[in-house]
Parts: structure tokens; sequence; C-alpha cells
């Protein structure tokens, strides 16, 4: 057999690896001891603790000390994204996050870090159409579900169309920004008719492993979605930050 190649302790990952996928080791069970596992595999405990350490790289295993090693509990979202999706998301009167959550029986907890006004960075100066540097207001947020961190999110707005309204408090906002950009009384007034979503696939920055708790060997997905009203502005670039072992993420694209 082809996998007879590998080295042991690949073998010996695979098969854990294996037994994790098809739920025979669930999520928060704690694996036999390395001299049980040494004893099933027929091998040493360098080989097995070998293939610890690959999984727990990979995300799979998480060690606690003076308890052992166990499989990684990882709460999954199902990220949407349709027109329609949208809409019957803000009816509920929370975030999108947190309707998207919600609607997959999962609990999702937001903490607004901070409000602050800063010079826009280039990128998210492009996609709002200002000049580098213009003065724009940041709500960077976090969310978690079941006290697992799960997403780091920052909404940039136009200093200038914002400043006066409840973007600018230390606060949440009955519907998300998306609600205060379509409120007929708000200072946009419009609909939003188009989000462009780029999305980036990389490996985390330290700050990000820490606030996120991603493992070594995780990868994290950048989400930078720009929201177009009907007179053509985007008014609003939030970027989103997800570890990539907690997301499924769903683009439903209708061609006409």
């Amino acid at each position: 057999m082809p996998d007879q190649d590998l080295p042991p302790y690949r073998r010996i990952a695979d098969d854990l690896r294996a037994a994790i996928a098809k739920g025979k080791l669930a999520p928060g069970e704690k694996l036999k001891s390395e001299n049980e596992l040494k004893d099933l595999y027929g091998t040493t405990r360098v080989t097995v603790r070998k293939a610890l350490s690959l999984l727990k790289a990979n995300g799979l295993l998480v060690s606690e000390q003076g308890r052992g090693v166990f499989v990684r509990a990882q709460p999954r979202v199902r990220l949407q994204t349709t027109g329609a999706n949208f809409r019957a998301r803000r009816s509920t009167g929370v975030s999108n996050y947190t309707a998207e959550a919600s609607a997959q029986g999962l609990r999702a907890k937001q903490q607004i870090l901070s409000v602050d006004k800063v010079p826009a960075p280039a990128e998210i100066a492009e996609r709002l159409g200002l000049p580098t540097d213009t003065a724009v207001i940041v709500r960077r947020r976090a969310f978690s579900i079941d006290d697992e961190p799960m997403q780091l999110a920052d909404g940039y707005c136009p200093y200038e169309l914002f400043t006066g309204t409840p973007v600018e408090d230390l606060r949440r906002i009955k519907g998300g920004v998306s609600a205060l950009i379509e409120d007929p009384a708000g200072p946009v007034g419009q609909r939003i008719i188009r989000f462009v979503e780029d999305l980036e696939i990389r490996m985390p920055t330290p700050s990000e492993v820490s606030a996120l708790r991603i493992p070594p060997g995780v990868p994290l997905a950048r989400v930078l979605r720009s929201a177009q009203v009907e007179d053509g502005r985007v008014v609003e670039v939030l970027d989103s930050r997800v570890p990539c072992d907690r997301h499924l993420f769903q683009y439903v694209i209708d061609l006409p």
C-alpha cells in the first residue's frame, strides 16, 4: 500500500487524523497516553511524540499541562454570502455574524474593543475612494462562540460622513452599521446595493495568533468587504480576520 512508504510517525498521524475526521475521536476527547499509543502502534514513544506534534501543528490536538493531549474543539460557523441572506440576517436587528451563528444554533458574543478616529490605511482609503490618510472612524470588535475566539472585525467609515452618529460611540448599534447606513434618517439614507469582498488566505501575525488563540500551522482568512450604496459610493469597509479551522465560506452566485 502507498502509505507503507511513509515514515511511521506519519502513518500514526494519518490514522489519528482519520479518526478525528470520522468522529471516532470526538472534540474534547482525551487521547491515550504516549505509552498506550506506543503499544497500540507497536513503535516507540519518540515516534508517537512526533506524530502528536504534527497533529498539534495542524491544529487538531492540544496539550493541557498535567492532564494530557486532547482533540481540539473546533466550533465552526458557515459564512454565507448572498443578497437574500444578508437581508434575512439584517431583519433580526443584530450583527450579521451574530445572526449567522444564531441561525446555526450557536451563540456568538460580541465585544467592542475600541472606537477611534484614525488616518485611513492605504488599502482602506482606496476602497472608500478617499485620499490616503483621510480621517476615518474605525470600530474594532471581537467575536467568540463558547469562549472560543472566532473573529476580529474592524469597520472603517469616512469620518466626515459619520461624525456625530452612533458609529463614534463605544456601544453596539442595533442592526449594525448597515442598519444605520440604510436608515432614511441616518447619515447616508440609501440602500446598500452591493458588497465586494476581497479574500486573502495567509499565515496569522503574532498579535492575531494571541488574540484568536490560533494553533501553529493554522492559516488565517482575511476578508475585506466594501459596502456600496445606490449613488455608487462605498461607505464602509469591514476588515475581518478569521482562523481557517473555525469557518466555512459559502458564496452563492446567481447568474443572469
